[in-house]
């Protein structure tokens, strides 16, 4: 059925919300939700005929998308009515709804969203005041001028990064509640980067560390994702960060 601009239009904030899921993945962030359930994946794909390279990849791109979904809307989606739709879609059956309950839907769905992330963003933004300055008052902690706590867990002499070099370092981010949400250490596999294409908290933080040094960063969200939901870290999030820098490549070519 052909969609005008109207339903284009509606249609921006949740197209997106599902591509910022698919696409943030800086360190900092990562998509953790299709390793949460491993048990039902496995049912699923016994019972499901996925022998071609076209098979695999079809349930693919729909589990990938449905994990967005479900991390982005998890509390207001509907899941049958939301499968019904791909399905009708895909198969080319006419559409349950009409043009103008859909675009009256979607933007009634869009101003729901975007008014509890609001919400969200609003009560992450004063916990993580709250903590910060709880944290400012601990044994051991600095805070800088830029308002991006840290703590030496280990120290080290020697060189420090600029912001054009590259470094290799394994990570631990967790929210302040305790929730990790990205950790190279889990994924056995260090991390490297241009020191200038990470988030502001992070650019600045590492340029105090040597080699060999790990330390404990305590990021404000306007020194990291701040207001929007990214992935799996919500709107205004002040975020933990446990760093070991491992090498440094330095922008001329040098170690």
């Amino acid at each position: 059925m052909p969609m005008g601009n109207k339903w284009t239009q509606s249609m921006v904030f949740v197209a997106t919300t599902l591509l910022l899921g698919a696409c943030d993945q800086s360190p900092g962030t990562s998509d953790t939700d299709a390793a949460t359930t491993p048990a039902a994946g496995a049912a699923a794909n016994a019972n499901q005929n996925l022998a071609t390279d076209a098979q695999k990849a079809s349930y693919s791109i729909g589990y990938t998308m449905a994990g967005n979904v479900r991390q982005r809307f998890a509390e207001s989606i509907d899941a049958e009515a939301f499968a019904r739709g791909i399905s009708d879609r895909l198969n080319d059956r006419d559409q349950a709804v009409s043009p103008e309950e859909a675009n009256d839907s979607l933007q009634a769905f869009a101003i729901a969203q975007q008014q509890a992330l609001t919400a969200r963003a609003g009560q992450n933004q004063v916990a993580g005041d709250s903590f910060l300055k709880e944290n400012a008052a601990r044994e051991g902690v600095v805070t800088l001028e830029s308002g991006l706590q840290y703590q030496i867990l280990t120290p080290a002499e020697g060189p420090k990064p600029v912001a054009a070099d590259t470094v290799t370092t394994h990570y631990h981010g967790t929210l302040i509640d305790g929730t990790v949400f990205d950790s190279s250490y889990e994924r056995g596999e260090p991390a490297s980067f241009p020191l200038n294409g990470v988030i502001s908290g992070w650019t600045e933080g590492l340029q105090l560390m040597s080699v060999g040094a790990k330390y404990r960063f305590f990021v404000p969200p306007d020194l990291a994702y701040g207001g929007q939901d990214r992935g799996p870290i919500p709107a205004n999030s002040t975020l933990v960060f446990d760093v070991e820098l491992l090498a440094i490549e330095s922008a001329d070519g040098g170690s």
